[in-house]
């Protein structure tokens, strides 16, 4: 699968006041001193991430965050090799750096923060179609360092970890030597044997049933409790699902949301109906509530937003809105919904999905993050972000990063 797009990129990055002595951490500089960030906050720039927190800019290249924002996992090069270390956002703690052998960059870190997986340097880091290859060498570290070394055969990428460590979820590219689509698989790290998935009855998918995907998922978030992944998929042209596979009917999937349950291993596509997946790829988003019982997908193209209860993954619901053009970004607050096309913010109520604010922003929305007690919308513009009334859409405050191209989530707590 893949995150924004790409499940990938469930990024981050360094922070606190020792964090400026860490090799490839830098404070920005040569700009006036900025107005304080109320809410600690990760960013992606072009190098790599940021984080801004109170009046503190740090960029670091080389990062993977877990997806609340409170661990990260950084490398820099250390001669032939590469140093590693594990950074605590929330305490700003950093552990000792380790000596892994050889050039490595981070790809997935463990949901609980405990875990790295990496892969060779010069492999894309962008959630892209990789170059085929027979072998594909991946690491898997923690704060203490190398764990696992494993030669996986063909062109794989490294997407999540199980809930329980023990194995690491892996996009198979197919053909190996020349990659046109993926299939999702499971590594065992105590053999480094790669399997199928389960089906959602936790049944074993049948040889020769395992969905393969062609093309880059849109965007991908994780559950509030850490153990389901849920990633956006439009535009699959031939895809059949496992279910189709296995029946023999015919699959026709324009969208669909694929689930990754990170527990219990096992798979589910929720398809998406009409018109989703019939207009550009960007203009889909999806958003998850606090509470992890609703996802919410937006399709901002023809103004649909699907509603999906995750308990049985089915979607209960469609509500029409006013269409808009551009890349398409949502996040959900305890109350509201908020979409973003161009230089339009769209705010709903949560619960009837109607009664829609929309105002403008300065620049074209690169990302939308909800503060924690809700008093607060991020909207990542370019080289700035800005914070609302997420009410009114009143602007609060605004900071300038250079380079800054999207917005991660928030950090871990001030």
């Amino acid at each position: 699968m893949a995150v924004t797009m790409s499940r990938r990129r469930i990024l981050t990055l360094l922070a606190g006041a020792g964090a400026a002595a860490l090799a490839g951490c830098e404070p920005a500089r040569g700009r006036a001193p900025a107005p304080a960030v109320p809410d600690p906050l990760l960013v992606r720039v072009d190098e790599g991430l940021g984080l801004l927190r109170g009046s503190d800019r740090r960029t670091i290249p080389r990062a993977v965050a877990t997806a609340d924002g409170t661990w990260v996992f950084a490398t820099a090069p250390a001669g032939p090799d590469t140093a590693c270390w594990r950074f605590d956002t929330a305490t700003s703690h950093t552990s000792p750096r380790t000596v892994l052998p050889g050039r490595w960059v981070p790809r997935a870190v463990s949901a609980d923060g405990t875990r790295v997986a990496l892969t060779p340097t010069g492999m894309p880091v962008d959630g892209g179609r990789p170059p085929g290859r027979e072998v594909t060498p991946v690491l898997v570290a923690d704060a203490g360092g190398v764990r696992h070394r494993l030669d996986l055969r063909g062109a794989v990428v490294p997407e999540a970890f199980t809930a329980d460590g023990a194995g690491l979820f892996v996009l198979d590219w197919l053909p190996a030597t020349a990659p046109d689509r993926y299939r999702v698989r499971v590594v065992d790290l105590a053999t480094g044997t790669p399997g199928p998935l389960s089906t959602r009855d936790k049944a074993p998918v049948p040889p020769g049933a395992e969905e393969e995907m062609r093309g880059d998922g849109r965007q991908a978030v994780l559950a509030p409790d850490r153990t389901v992944l849920y990633t956006l998929y439009t535009h699959q042209p031939g895809h059949q699902h496992t279910r189709d596979l296995v029946s023999g009917r015919p699959g026709d999937a324009h969208a669909f949301v694929h689930t990754l349950n990170l527990r219990e291993r096992w798979a589910y596509c929720v398809d998406l109906p009409h018109p989703f997946g019939e207009s550009p790829a960007v203009g889909h988003a999806m958003a998850i509530s606090l509470d992890g019982g609703r996802l919410l997908v937006a399709d901002v193209s023809s103004g649909t937003v699907a509603d999906i209860a995750t308990e049985d993954l089915t979607v209960r619901r469609t509500v029409p809105q006013p269409p808009g053009t551009g890349a398409a970004y949502a996040a959900a607050s305890d109350d509201r919904l908020f979409l973003a096309a161009g230089t339009t913010v769209r705010a709903l109520d949560l619960t009837r999905l109607t009664g829609t604010v929309d105002w403008p922003v300065r620049e074209p929305v690169t990302g939308l993050v909800a503060s924690r007690d809700g008093g607060r919308l991020y909207v990542g513009q370019r080289d700035a972000v800005s914070w609302h009334d997420p009410a009114t859409g009143r602007e609060l405050g605004r900071v300038p990063f250079p380079g800054l191209v999207g917005v991660h989530g928030l950090a871990g707590s001030a």
